[in-house]
């Protein structure tokens, strides 16, 4: 592998987050080019000892794996005088710092934006929190399914009566890495303007709050009560017949298609003369059943083809297997291969925005614990000799592991 020329390349960015959010925010503007590297404690981060799924790896398991591509390591004790130091420095002279620490922790560890400011003005510092850096729920975790169920997404979907189902993937966790990733080039675009750096603020609940503009505007600007109906519609929002659908042999997705044309291809004479702003909302539960009960008589591939030949908004539903055998996921390049030094030939999702000069690229798989200690320190100025001594005292960790940094 070699070093990315990503759009981003020149910046650097010191990552002391953990878990999901920030590391995935942090991954991306790796992804971009940008020498991310990450600082975590000499045992290792948090993540590498949680193995989402149950997935391990060899020497990394897959959770720390897929968040922490295009990253250096760095372990150092920042609770001892000489590993704080070694952040301090580094600080210095690097473009973006970005913690998820809890609420006050950056500021007990002496590493909050006042003091880091300081040093260095241009400094653009992410700070990422649950609820925000003060408020009634500060000391509140924030952890993905609580804000999931806080949002009032859950009951946007689904049955009334019924429990409300999570979402199938870790939302909230993902769209604040993705609020954050943009926060963080806004500050920078900021800076090329005018030389200054900023303290950047995200939260987990400001972030899946906001993503439902439409939804909760419906709520507040028209004043439309959340109401689930008695079939598993798909979107109080939506109108029917909207929602996952059994087939013959499958499931089929059907998104608020013309009653009439719908009733037609289907064999439902009760939708011809149905309104659609009227009878689509007034008389949801009934056709969502009259759907459900035509849907079952036919194949997935069947509805499939009749469907689209009417230009009625239609499509399968997937599990893992048939996503990454997709025409046009393989089209589209979504999926990254490469060779990892510890977990071998390794397949994940990669990169979601293409750049026609400045591709991105996997420059470094995920690092081992200190894996690039020894040569992000040589960067900053430090000899062999303070290396060693650091290294002694147990304020950074060079893993035994780790391939001979070059120069």
């Amino acid at each position: 592998m070699t070093a990315s020329a990503g759009i981003l390349k020149g910046y650097r960015v010191l990552d002391c987050s953990i878990a999901m959010a920030g590391p995935f925010a942090a991954q991306r503007l790796g992804d971009l080019g940008a020498d991310v590297v990450k600082i975590e404690p000499v045992t290792g981060e948090w993540q590498r000892h949680v193995a989402a799924g149950g997935a391990k790896g060899n020497k990394v398991n897959v959770s720390f794996l897929s968040l922490n591509r295009n990253k250096r390591s760095l372990a150092v004790d920042l609770k001892s005088p000489e590993g704080k130091a070694v952040l301090l420095d580094l600080v210095r002279s690097a473009d973006v710092f970005l913690q998820n620490y809890r609420p006050g922790v950056a500021k007990r560890l002496g590493i909050d934006y006042e003091t880091l400011s300081a040093l260095n003005p241009r400094l653009v510092y992410v700070s990422m929190s649950g609820y925000g850096e003060s408020g009634p729920y500060l000391d509140w975790p924030g952890q993905d399914l609580v804000l999931q169920g806080l949002s009032g997404a859950m009951l946007s979907a689904g049955r009334a009566g019924e429990p409300p189902t999570p979402a199938g993937q870790y939302l909230v966790d993902a769209v604040t890495a993705y609020t954050a990733f943009e926060g963080a080039l806004a500050a920078l675009l900021h800076r090329e303007r005018t030389g200054e750096g900023q303290l950047v603020q995200v939260n987990m609940l400001d972030a899946i709050t906001t993503l439902q503009m439409q939804e909760l505007s419906v709520f507040t600007v028209a004043g439309k009560p959340q109401t689930r109906s008695a079939e598993p519609h798909a979107h109080v929002y939506i109108r029917a017949p909207y929602g996952a659908f059994a087939t013959a042999d499958g499931t089929i997705i059907i998104a608020f298609p013309p009653l009439r044309k719908f009733g037609e291809v289907i064999g439902e004479p009760s939708f011809l003369a149905m309104d659609d702003e009227v009878d689509a909302w007034s008389r949801r539960d009934e056709i969502f059943a009259r759907t459900r009960e035509r849907l079952v008589t036919r194949s997935t591939a069947d509805w499939l083809q009749r469907l689209r030949a009417a230009d009625i908004w239609c499509g399968p539903v997937y599990g893992y297997q048939d996503l990454v055998g997709d025409p046009q996921i393989a089209h589209n390049g979504t999926f990254v291969t490469y060779d990892h030094p510890t977990e071998g030939r390794v397949t994940t999702p990669g990169f979601p925005i293409k750049f026609s000069k400045t591709p991105s690229t996997v420059a470094r798989g995920a690092p081992l614990v200190g894996e690039h200690t020894r040569q992000v320190l040589r960067e900053a100025g430090y000899d062999e000799a303070a290396i060693d001594a650091l290294l002694s005292r147990g304020a950074v960790f060079e893993t035994p592991d780790a391939a001979p940094a070059g120069p």
